[in-house]
């Protein structure tokens, strides 16, 4: 729903487990329609629509997106923001490693965010800004340091989907951005990296691209880029890399990099030593999903763990320098500081919301707390009142930054 001008909050519907567009349609109708009713009865509701490959596919077969967008306006309902992020399923069975599959070397990847371009083109209301989240490039543990060619062939796919873009803004009037998601060991994992890819890569080997193919200078074609080839902010993700958010936002801004969307996640904070940390976070190790923990040594210093396992085999060290804190991929709910004896990064999205307005520069904020199917029973409620509790909780919250929002809060 728009909270403010050229300000849209929705929720990203990977929250809701499917296994093809039928299930994506009926968690619509089921769950999206009466969270509209409760936060936004007199005026639309955005849904952040999560689509699989296979999904999109689907979609566009036979009139069924036309049917799609007539039940959105029928609804109340607009879709403004697509997941592009995982190409296969998200639930049930495991994804670890394989939700950065295929990478952007791929030609799959580049297909596949294609069909998302097209599906949005005709779902995007008129006058509102739309956007793709994609992944990180690849994984990092995949692919050898000195590689060039993988950062040369992920660009030039970049600039692919990129042109594509252009085209359907130059023949609708609609514009859509590419989001490049940063992820903890992502071949993008934090901001430092992202600045880097665009500056030697992006703003370089693509601009080069767009250039030949559209007959411009260099310059207009790295300006055409910087507009269709854009950031998704993690909160959860840049948290977790040890981010102080506004510097994090400058960073991006300064090396000439737009970020379009900002999804709104916490993860789970563990202080150190701790002698039951390990059956406080085993409910938390789940076989689906990959949970990447950085710890911050008291000398300031950081080391990586690729998944909760591996930290937690080294939970009871007693060495002198052992760290004193895990930061953990987990994104558990925003409304709530902490666990028991487990904290929160929630104060990290408190330092965002409280940007002053203009500070952002992004249109979008998206509610993506997707885990509630693998909580610990005792932090799951009804998907409903939860998903309802996020809203509020950052409605509540924003009313604290820019001031044109505080206008907007009356629907919830």
């Amino acid at each position: 729903m728009q909270i403010a001008k050229h300000l849209d909050l929705a929720y990203c519907t990977n929250i809701h487990p499917a296994d093809g567009w039928e299930d994506v349609l009926r968690n619509i109708s089921l769950y999206s329609k009466k969270l509209k009713q409760r936060l936004s009865p007199n005026r639309p509701f955005a849904v952040g629509l999560r689509l699989s490959d296979r999904e999109s596919r689907e979609l566009l077969d036979a009139n069924r997106l036309a049917e799609f967008s007539e039940f959105l306006k029928e609804s109340g309902l607009y879709v403004a923001l697509l997941n592009g992020y995982v190409y296969g399923g998200f639930h049930r069975t495991p994804v670890k490693a394989d939700v950065f599959a295929p990478d952007w070397q791929c030609e799959e990847r580049v297909l596949y965010t294609l069909r998302l371009a097209e599906i949005l083109k005709e779902l995007l209301p008129e006058g509102v800004c739309g956007g793709i989240s994609t992944s990180p490039i690849s994984y990092k543990p995949w692919i050898h340091p000195n590689d060039s060619s993988v950062l040369q062939k992920a660009s030039d796919n970049l600039a692919r989907v990129a042109l594509e873009l252009i085209r359907i803004e130059r023949e609708s009037g609609k514009t859509i951005s590419l989001e490049i998601e940063p992820e903890p060991d992502g071949l993008l994992e934090n901001s430092s990296e992202t600045a880097v890819f665009f500056q030697e890569w992006i703003f370089r080997s693509g601009a080069d691209h767009i250039a030949a193919e559209l007959g411009v200078s260099r310059e207009k074609a790295c300006r055409l880029l910087a507009e269709h080839l854009c950031i998704c902010f993690d909160t959860c993700h840049s948290a977790i890399e040890y981010e102080e958010p506004r510097e994090a936002l400058h960073h991006l801004a300064t090396a000439g990099i737009r970020v379009s969307r900002i999804q709104l996640s916490s993860a789970l904070v563990v202080t150190l030593p701790d002698p039951d940390i390990t059956g406080q976070l085993l409910p938390f190790d789940d076989p689906i999903y990959l949970h990447q923990v950085i710890e911050r040594r008291n000398n300031g210093s950081l080391r990586r763990f690729r998944d909760l396992k591996d930290a937690l085999a080294t939970a009871h060290d007693t060495s002198p320098r052992w760290p004193r804190e895990w930061r953990i991929h987990f994104h558990v709910p925003l409304f709530t500081p902490g666990y028991g004896t487990l904290g929160s990064t929630q104060q990290h999205i408190v330092d965002i919301l409280s940007i002053p307005e203009g500070g952002w520069g992004a249109e979008h904020l998206e509610i993506e707390t997707y885990t509630w199917a693998v909580l610990p029973k005792a932090l799951k409620l009804d998907i409903v009142d939860s998903i309802d509790r996020e809203y509020r909780w950052i409605l509540q919250h924003i009313g604290n930054g820019p001031a044109s929002v505080r206008g907007a809060l009356g629907d919830a």
